[in-house]
């Protein structure tokens, strides 16, 4: 077995979204090919309900894949097909925009006025790109959850782990998405498969990941004066932690835990021409897809 290297810890960049939605964005519009097959990931969390009220009102998508996971709050969702639904605390999306497909996802806060969920962006292969658009949305109670005899508790969104398949399936990209929680004090391993990227986000708690090249591990804590070390809350720290190649990772829980999502998928290795929320092969599909979008042929007609 090998442990895989933490190449990078960053924290996610405030950013602003949509018509006017506050958000931490960990990676997206950068280089693509750094978490291959993965395009763009999102935390909205916000205590404010104007900061986000407004939502992402309608708008285009061809070329990819959302998966959209809420923690809190809801989301109000409708598409170009006549789709409509209402994702909930737990509740999970995923979009295939395929050849094309506008949309709106409006969130509304909890009875606190809070909201927080995450969009993943995956990429589609070159023979995919055009597929007929689809949607499933996923309630919290059909996840199955793990959890194990020293309390690490494991959510198996998409994929397979411990013996357990999570309900989303059908997504190129083949991810494996898990919400790990790992108790204060507890040292966990889990597999990944070493052909895939891989890459953990931090929302809750704190820790470290063990480093081949750094045995003591990576730490997502501060350090002060002398030698005491106190590992700070990271609830609002949103760390994304960037996996290098290997079949297993381990992460040392701090005094409260930590909670993250560990998300890895195979890379698709194509070139990637990209604007905004369409993601193509090459500029001339780029600037198809815009003439598509300028003349009203951007939906396609179902075969």
């Amino acid at each position: 077995m090998s442990l895989r290297p933490t190449l990078e810890t960053r924290k996610a960049r405030p950013t602003m979204e949509g018509a006017g939605v506050h958000l931490h964005r960990a990676f997206g519009f950068q280089d693509p090919t750094e978490l291959d097959p993965f395009l763009l990931f999102d935390d909205f969390r916000n205590e404010r309900p104007e900061d986000f009220i407004r939502g992402f009102p309608w708008h285009p998508h061809r070329g990819i894949e959302t998966i959209t996971y809420v923690l809190s709050g809801t989301v109000e969702h409708g598409d170009s097909l006549g789709n409509t639904g209402r994702l909930g605390a737990g509740d999970v999306q995923w979009m295939t925009a395929g050849s094309g497909i506008l949309h709106q996802e409006m969130p509304q806060g909890n009875a606190n006025g809070q909201m927080h969920g995450f969009q993943l962006w995956a990429n589609l292969p070159a023979s995919l790109k055009m597929t007929a658009p689809r949607y499933q949305d996923v309630q919290g109670k059909d996840i199955p959850e793990i959890i194990d005899d020293d309390g690490t508790s494991v959510k198996v969104i998409i994929g397979s782990f411990w013996g357990k398949s999570g309900p989303v399936d059908g997504i190129a990209a083949d991810p494996q998405y898990l919400d790990i929680f790992v108790p204060a004090g507890k040292r966990k391993t889990f597999k990944i498969d070493t052909y895939r990227r891989a890459f953990a986000y931090i929302f809750d708690g704190s820790g470290k990941f063990l480093d081949a090249s750094t045995p003591q591990g990576v730490l997502l804590e501060k350090e002060y004066k002398g030698e005491e070390l106190n590992i700070r809350d990271l609830s609002g720290n949103r760390t994304l932690v960037r996996f290098g190649t290997g079949d297993e990772i381990t992460v040392q829980a701090g005094p409260n835990g930590i909670r993250f999502l560990l998300i890895s998928g195979a890379p698709l290795q194509e070139p990637v021409a990209w604007h905004g929320p369409i993601v193509m092969n090459t500029q001339a599909e780029l600037q198809q897809a815009m003439r598509d979008l300028r003349n009203g042929t951007f939906i396609k007609p179902a075969h």
